[in-house]
C-alpha cells in the first residue's frame, strides 16, 4: 500500500528483455537501504526488488504489467516516479494508493498558471467503474493528485513547483502516456451501485 507521495525521480541505468519480463535497473539515493522482496512504486506500479548493486537495484515486470503501463515505454535515462511502501504508523499525506495501474492515459495540454502547471489527460476507461470526480483523488505516474475538470474520458490536475522538480511530471508533455490508479473507494462505490440498479 502506498499514499502516493513521490520520494524521488530516479533513473533507469538498465534495461534487459528476457523473454516476455523486462528487468528493470534503477540508480537513485536509497538503494542501499532496500531489501531484496521489498515492494516499491514505479510510476505507481508495485514491483518487487530483485536484486541490489552499489546504489542501484532490479525489479521485474512482466509482460501484463507492460502492457498496462507505461513502463514498457521506458529508457535508459528515463525518470520514474519511486515511493517505498506505506508504513501503518505513518501519516497519510496523500490517499490510499494500491500500485496496481488501471490503465494509461495520454497528456493532450500543459500550461503555465504563474508559477504552477495544469495537465490535462484524456483515458478511454477500460471499466464503467474507471471515473474521476470533482475534487476526488488520481494517481497519476504514482502521484497523489486532486482532479480539477472532471469529464467523462479527461480531467485536468494543478502541479505546484515542488512537485514539478521533485517528480517525473517536467518531463510529461502534450502526446507523453502516464500511468493511472483511480481512487479505491470511488471504484468500490461505483461497483456496489452498478450491482444495485442491476438487481
Amino acid at each position: 500500500m502506498f499514499s502516493g507521495i513521490v520520494e524521488e525521480a530516479a533513473e533507469v541505468v538498465k534495461l534487459e528483455q528476457e523473454q516476455e519480463n523486462l528487468h528493470i535497473t534503477m540508480k537513485c539515493s536509497f538503494a542501499d537501504e532496500l531489501k531484496i522482496d521489498q515492494s516499491i512504486a514505479h510510476n505507481g506500479v508495485c514491483l518487487t526488488v530483485v536484486n541490489k548493486g552499489d546504489g542501484s537495484y532490479t525489479v521485474t515486470a512482466i509482460r501484463e504489467t507492460l502492457e498496462k503501463s507505461n513502463l514498457g515505454k521506458l529508457e535508459p535515462g528515463s525518470k520514474v516516479n519511486l515511493e517505498r511502501s506505506m508504513k501503518m504508523d505513518s501519516l497519510l499525506d496523500g490517499h490510499l494508493v494500491q500500485g496496481h495501474v488501471d490503465q494509461t492515459a495520454i497528456c493532450t495540454d500543459v500550461s503555465e498558471a504563474d508559477g504552477s502547471w495544469y495537465y490535462t489527460f484524456e483515458y478511454q476507461p477500460l471499466q464503467e467503474d474507471y471515473i474521476t470526480v470533482e475534487k476526488g483523488s488520481i494517481s497519476v505516474n504514482g502521484v497523489s493528485l486532486t482532479v480539477v475538470n472532471s469529464k467523462d474520458n479527461s480531467f485536468q490536475v494543478a502541479i505546484i513547483p515542488y512537485t514539478y522538480e521533485l517528480t517525473n511530471f517536467h518531463q510529461i508533455k502534450k502526446g507523453s502516456i502516464v500511468n493511472l490508479e483511480f481512487d479505491i473507494i470511488g471504484k468500490y462505490i461505483a461497483r456496489i451501485v452498478k450491482q444495485q440498479l442491476a438487481k
